[in-house]
């Protein structure tokens, strides 16, 4: 069983135990997910079977886009509601004080991730050694927000944002780190992921509809997505058999040789594009220094349909 599916992930479970579930539903042998979200979020986590887990770097390396509600007043030490509190503050900011605060966290940005997360700290994850009350010194780490605003303001102790962001962006370092910079302190109460690269909520079932119990039948695997759709995002080059050939062989192309052919949109010094051939995915190349250069052979045998082919 190949393909991807989306589970609309319901707070208070972890991502880990969210694929178990899923592998069990569809007695599926090979599965992982696209992306962590913590057990207090909600929202989109894609879930890959069989071949797709191939392409689970490229959607983890997709935007994602959020909803947050920011509590201030108290810091805690997950920097979530799950956690305990550490501080405390009777500063509330204005919605004017938190807008002019915001473009700090726009663009590439340096974001220290929160103590507890999955980061490893000599061999030890984060959060492991957080709950043995040794949380770790984390360094700051780049990242890049290309959108974080403030959408509504329920009341002076809440605020709730939207952020679209690139791979690796803590929301619960956003928030804390907005916190601090108007004055105050916070963290988040309410976390949902609404977009995992092309995967939106339109794309979404529930866990609990995957349930099965006693003799029912497994869910129908025409639940999944192709493989395919995790590389929607990625521009598509058009190649003939015989260029195919030569890349699947490890040989870099001229990009010369492909002028009237490169996609709009692809980035010439080090975008990726989808390989296709005769109405069918290849693998996947690197546009680098004038050249296309193989990147990975990845699904031969799925058709695909692309305008790019005429």
């Amino acid at each position: 069983m190949d393909g991807w599916l989306i589970i609309d992930k319901p707070s208070g479970i972890g991502s880990t135990e969210v694929v178990n579930r899923v592998k069990r539903a569809f007695n599926a042998q090979k599965a992982g997910h696209g992306g962590t979200l913590d057990p207090l979020a909600t929202g989109l986590l894609p879930v890959a079977f069989g071949s797709a887990t191939k392409t689970v770097p490229y959607v983890m390396d997709g935007t994602k886009a959020y909803h947050f509600t920011l509590r201030f007043g108290e810091a805690r030490d997950t920097d979530d509601a799950d956690g305990q509190v550490t501080a405390t503050s009777d500063l509330r900011p204005t919605d004017e004080e938190i807008r002019a605060a915001l473009p700090q966290f726009r663009g590439e940005i340096m974001q220290v991730p929160p103590a507890y997360s999955a980061i490893k700290v000599d061999g030890q994850r984060a959060y492991d050694l957080a709950r043995e009350g040794a949380p770790p010194v984390l360094m700051p780490r780049p990242a890049r927000v290309d959108k974080f605003e403030l959408i509504a303001r329920p009341d002076a102790d809440t605020a709730i944002f939207a952020v679209e962001s690139g791979k690796g962006v803590y929301m619960r370092s956003l928030a804390r780190d907005l916190a601090r910079a108007v004055g105050t302190v916070g963290h988040i109460a309410t976390l949902r992921r609404l977009r995992v690269g092309p995967f939106l909520e339109s794309h979404a079932v529930s866990l609990d509809s995957l349930t099965v119990t006693g003799d029912a039948p497994p869910p129908s695997p025409d639940l999944l997505l192709p493989v395919m759709t995790a590389l929607a995002d990625i521009p598509a080059l058009a190649v003939t058999e015989a260029e195919a050939a030569r890349l699947s062989f490890g040989q870099d192309i001229s990009l010369v040789e492909f002028m009237g052919r490169v996609p709009d949109g692809a980035n010439l010094e080090g975008g990726l594009v989808r390989v296709v051939t005769g109405g069918r995915l290849v693998g996947l190349a690197m546009l680098k220094d004038g050249l296309v250069r193989p990147e990975r052979w990845l699904i031969r045998s799925e058709p695909v349909h692309d305008q790019t082919e005429g």
